[in-house]
């Protein structure tokens, strides 16, 4: 980025995080993109994070460009935002003030779906639970009387939450694992951990949900005559998509490059540009990439895929309707005070800050 001249600040607030600004005349909005920079264990980019990072370096230079050709007022931020998988770095970013002087902040994530697609689904909101037994060790044969079995309350508690899962809408999802220390089969174990994950599509769906799952565990506690401690803590909010940021995309990718859909992407699953879209008016579009059976996000047939000249073209295409809406942001007054008041008018964004 130092090389197409914008000024880089390494380090930024996280050690493997950066940012990276340009300023063309004073006085005009900021315009944010965010590059990921991550991967998974085993698989690599299996969800595509070499395309989201070349992605947004992409819609930050052509908005440099088109502000020096045309000399108009703005800034462009653009953010190098590491952990999205896990440790939610963005959140981190977004609290330390990261943030802070951005308008609107944009950036995409590739998906399976129809080739030349863009979509403009959310996301879910997601909370975690952290689940402990304990109970008592025994003679598993001699005296298996005097224990108490936190193996076997983690056991109920999966099937009392599996159980449950017939009774919740289709759009939610509850999903975890349990483990131990020190297991073996002549033992009664007096140790249990679960890590369970909530979603939903929004954050107040997921309070209502967790409402119902807590009691799974603690039956199991009753049952099994275990003590329990459940600790709950928020992971990412659902993706608040900006309607009038993502009617501008959805015009450029239909007059030029492909279809809109508002059902795949990533809407089963959750990001920590959740939040973001929470602080400030943001877009998160899907864009498809050729992949193949059973290949979607997290599998190694995903990594083929995003590493394929396909799935590079189709980010170039959602990288330019990207790019063109946030200089849209930056000169347009009219444009950005209907961007600014769909955000104002979100209910569910609102009610966050509301306490509600």
């Amino acid at each position: 980025m130092e090389k197409h001249g914008f000024e880089v600040t390494n380090h930024y607030h996280l050690e493997t995080a950066w940012r990276a600004t340009f300023t063309n005349r004073e006085g005009g909005r900021t315009i944010g993109v965010n590059s990921e920079m991550d991967a998974l264990p085993g698989v690599g980019h299996a969800c595509g994070h070499n395309l989201i990072a070349i992605s947004g370096v992409g819609v930050s230079i052509a908005i440099k460009k088109a502000l020096e050709k045309f000399n108009l007022p703005g800034t462009v931020e653009l953010l190098g935002t590491p952990a999205e998988e896990v440790g939610s770095g963005k959140v981190v970013l977004l609290d330390k003030g990261a943030y802070q002087n951005m308008d609107a902040c944009l950036m995409c994530h590739p998906a399976p779906g129809p080739v030349g697609s863009v979509s403009l689904s959310g996301s879910l909101a997601l909370e975690k639970i952290t689940v402990e037994f304990t109970g008592h060790t025994a003679h598993a044969a001699l005296s298996p009387w005097e224990g108490r079995n936190a193996h076997d309350a983690a056991v109920l508690s999966y099937n009392n939450v599996s159980a449950l899962r017939q009774q919740l809408l289709p759009s939610h999802r509850i999903h975890g694992i349990f483990e131990g220390k020190d297991w073996t089969p002549n033992i009664i174990p007096d140790y249990s951990k679960m890590n369970y994950y909530v979603r939903a599509p929004t954050r107040s769906e997921v309070k209502a949900t967790m409402k119902r799952v807590i009691p799974c565990f603690e039956a199991a506690a009753l049952a099994t005559g275990c003590k329990v401690k459940v600790t709950t803590s928020p992971g990412p909010l659902d993706l608040r998509q900006n309607s009038v940021l993502g009617g501008e995309v959805a015009n450029i990718t239909t007059a030029r490059y492909g279809d809109i859909d508002y059902e795949w992407g990533i809407k089963n699953a959750s990001t920590d540009f959740g939040d973001v879209c929470y602080a400030l008016p943001s877009l998160h579009p899907g864009f498809a990439i050729p992949t193949i059976e059973n290949g979607g996000n997290h599998t190694s047939g995903f990594k083929t895929s995003a590493a394929s000249l396909e799935a590079h073209y189709a980010c170039l295409d959602v990288t330019k309707a990207l790019a063109a809406t946030g200089i849209r942001v930056l000169i347009d007054d009219v444009f950005f005070s209907e961007v600014k008041k769909a955000y104002d008018n979100d209910a569910e964004i609102q009610d966050f800050f509301a306490g509600k």
